[in-house]
């Protein structure tokens, strides 16, 4: 009788800690969308790591405008095509460094919008509460990429088409921060 019970609690507690393990970084993206809403700064400096996001978003922000480059017909036949790929890193590095910040992320999550940093006038204003309004219907889907990567992909309805995944990364074994931005996600991430 006692092996039994013995083996029935070792059982019980692997498939606890695998439960929570499973279920950490849910855990995690719901404690960051709530802070966005509420508009904590302190929640939101504990849950994203922003050298990171600020890497991702230098990458995504940096392949979007590239793409922008080499599409805008105005920027190909002028020749200053090569001058933006050259220069168009450097002004975008410098303005995602000084952009992303806990109200801009909590704006991005409760807008399911990456800022603009070539928008002088995002830059230039902090976002308030009015940025985070609730009213927005955002549809969230939930899902691992991997074993260390765990996608919130944000969806306003009004803009179906447009989707920003947040991407959680583990930090241990039951510990997850917001650590990339993936603004070309798949609906299903």
């Amino acid at each position: 009788m006692n092996s039994k019970l013995l083996t029935g609690i070792a059982v019980a507690a692997v498939i606890a800690v695998v439960g929570a393990w499973a279920a950490a970084p849910v855990f995690a993206g719901q404690a960051l969308i709530r802070a966005a809403k509420a508009g904590d700064a302190d929640k939101l400096e504990q849950l994203v790591d922003f050298p990171a996001l600020r890497a991702s978003m230098k990458d995504e922000l940096g392949r979007e405008l590239a793409r922008r480059i080499r599409e805008d017909p105005r920027v190909a036949d002028s020749g200053l095509g090569g001058l933006g790929y050259v220069l168009a890193p450097m002004v975008l590095s410098g303005a995602v460094d000084t952009l992303i910040t806990p109200e801009v992320v909590a704006q991005m999550v409760t807008t399911a919008e990456a800022p603009d940093p070539t928008d002088d006038e995002t830059r230039e204003r902090e976002p308030d509460a009015a940025d985070r309004r609730d009213d927005r219907d955002i549809h969230q889907s939930w899902g691992y990429r991997n074993l260390d990567q765990f996608a919130v992909t944000l969806t306003d309805r009004d803009q179906p088409d447009q989707h920003l995944a947040l991407i959680l990364e583990r930090r241990g074994l039951f510990n997850w921060k917001l650590a990339a931005i993936d603004l070309q996600a798949d609906q299903g991430a």
